[in-house]
């Protein structure tokens, strides 16, 4: 702690945390965008929840906090149906879940989470998120409103500034090296902005009307119980995404984080960073994947790093003008990086069944994905009006209901499967 604090203040430091902020920026701001929240209110409970999850986990591990894609559709059912202050209550709901959650593995183990919600349940529920969202990225693709109601901006020039986002997207993630690899989403904005400028998409005139320093645009929460209990079963799939996250950071500096400071710090953390940026208007804070990438290519170990680039959000917040640009963004540009953004979330879904061998010949496993699968991609909604549970929300429910119901495969069972699949392999070998 002592070499971190004799570091904290050198010019060094400081710029590497305004550059772990500009990798992380593309997709902190884009949360917001899509869903009606304010993209300066996003910077600033980005930084302040960055803050107090260094406070809780005692300055420990390298990770910046920020929106979390996860919550973007729940957030935006539930502004068109509740509100904003009211979307703002159940966030504050979600992050208590959180630290409960935090709790519970403090008080039985890591293993807890995985009993809970094991791949077989957060695999589909991930791919309803990436799935679900599909049709909102190619409406604001061709230029249209996200519930494709509207037309916003002709269809040929939408499409030419989308696709180059999308192309931009695409070749930055695949073939740039360096820090610049780290930048897709970014990239991607800054041709798309450029294109939709020439082609007169982009209207300057708030960004002038603003002035040049102004609080954000803060939100109190209300608490209306059907918010409340659409967004917290959506709280579940990112605490799976959290323990990822933090054993990835742990490869990448080679510490042990589950043990010190431990899983349930860096899960409460994650949730009070929840919960006070629900507090403000702010989207929910989640681990950045993007900036254990930067850590990774850097090797800045230093958590003081993260602490800068929070501190940089928290000043760009106060930016009116800043935050006016970012909200002048086309639709078709954010929809051209959503189509390559949301089927990677769907794609993670699929690789969480993949690499822990999920045998869907099993009926079990089989009926817990096709069930949760076809419920998310439907639509599937149970109950009516302000009771209605639907979306991620419904298949977190289902799935978790139906992992904890059905009965575990019976080893006769797994010896009958065993028997069939060398059959399988004799007949294949003697044809």
């Amino acid at each position: 702690m002592q070499n971190l604090q004799q570091g904290a203040f050198h010019w060094r430091t400081a710029l590497a945390g305004a550059q772990m902020l500009f990798v992380a920026f593309g997709a902190l701001v884009l949360m917001p965008l899509l869903t009606g929240l304010d993209p300066s209110v996003a910077l600033f409970t980005a930084g302040i929840g960055t803050l107090l999850f260094h406070l809780v986990t005692g300055l420990s591990v390298p990770i910046f906090l920020a929106s979390s894609f996860v919550f973007i559709a729940p957030i935006t059912f539930s502004v068109q149906n509740w509100g904003i202050a009211a979307t703002m209550g159940g966030l504050m709901a979600a992050g208590i879940v959180y630290m409960l959650l935090a709790l519970a593995v403090r008080l039985k183990g890591v293993g807890f989470l995985h009993r809970l919600m094991p791949p077989v349940v957060t695999g589909p529920v991930i791919m309803i998120i990436g799935l679900g969202l599909a049709p909102l990225a190619v409406n604001m693709a061709m230029g249209k409103s996200g519930d494709g109601s509207a037309e916003l901006f002709p269809y040929d020039q939408a499409m030419l500034v989308s696709m180059s986002a999308l192309a931009t997207t695409l070749i930055v993630a695949v073939f740039a090296r360096g820090i610049v690899r780290l930048l897709p989403i970014l990239s991607g904005v800054l041709v798309g902005y450029t294109l939709a400028h020439f082609n007169g998409m982009v209207d300057y005139t708030p960004i002038q009307q603003a002035d040049w320093l102004a609080l954000p645009a803060f939100v109190m929460p209300e608490f209306h119980w059907q918010a409340i209990l659409f967004m917290v079963p959506v709280a579940l799939a990112p605490a799976i995404e959290h323990v990822g996250d933090v054993l990835a950071i742990a490869n990448v500096t080679g510490k042990d984080y589950i043990r010190k400071p431990g899983l349930h710090r860096t899960l409460f953390g994650d949730g009070l960073a929840t919960t006070a940026a629900a507090c403000f208007g702010g989207p929910p804070n989640t681990t950045y994947s993007e900036v254990t990438g930067a850590v990774m290519l850097t090797k800045a170990f230093n958590p003081v790093i993260m602490v800068w680039a929070a501190l940089v959000a928290i000043v760009l917040a106060f930016i009116a003008k800043f935050g006016m640009v970012l909200q002048t963004i086309p639709a078709p540009v954010m929809g051209g990086i959503l189509i390559l953004l949301f089927g990677s979330i769907a794609a993670v879904g699929m690789n969480t069944l993949i690499k822990a061998r999920v045998d869907l010949a099993e009926q079990r496993n089989l009926v817990i994905v096709a069930t949760t699968l076809v419920f998310g991609i439907g639509g599937m909604a149970v109950g009516a009006g302000d009771l209605s549970l639907q979306g991620v929300s419904l298949c977190g429910a289902v799935a978790i209901v139906l992992n904890l119901i059905l009965p575990a495969a019976r080893p006769l069972d797994n010896d009958l499967h065993e028997e069939q699949e060398v059959v399988e392999d004799l007949l294949d070998h003697t044809h």
